[in-house]
């Protein structure tokens, strides 16, 4: 497995941890006092968004993205379906060079 095929698939699953904490865990704990899935959900997450900025500053010093495009791969990270944009924007295409 290449480094493009595996960042891609972190984005993928940092997206969807992403999503299953603000749509599922937070409501959970929010509306019927559920916090164990905040919990677990929300370490998974932590852990998969530290690997997306960790392999995502390998990119950008192997010179495999451009400063914009790194830029923008990091705002990505924080906003929900972001991981999805770059995913199909930048991952599938641009940073097969």
């Amino acid at each position: 497995m290449n480094i493009y095929t595996f960042f891609r698939i972190l984005a993928l699953l940092e997206g969807l941890s992403y999503l299953a904490l603000l749509l599922i865990a937070m409501p959970l704990k929010y509306i019927w006092h559920i916090e164990e899935y905040v919990q677990n959900i929300g370490m998974a997450h932590g852990v998969l968004f530290i690997l997306y900025i960790i392999i995502a500053f390998f990119l950008y010093k192997c010179k495999f993205c451009n400063q914009k495009e790194f830029i923008i791969i990091l705002l990505a990270s924080v906003v929900p379906l972001g991981t999805f944009y770059v995913d199909r924007k930048y991952l599938k295409n641009n940073l097969k060079k």
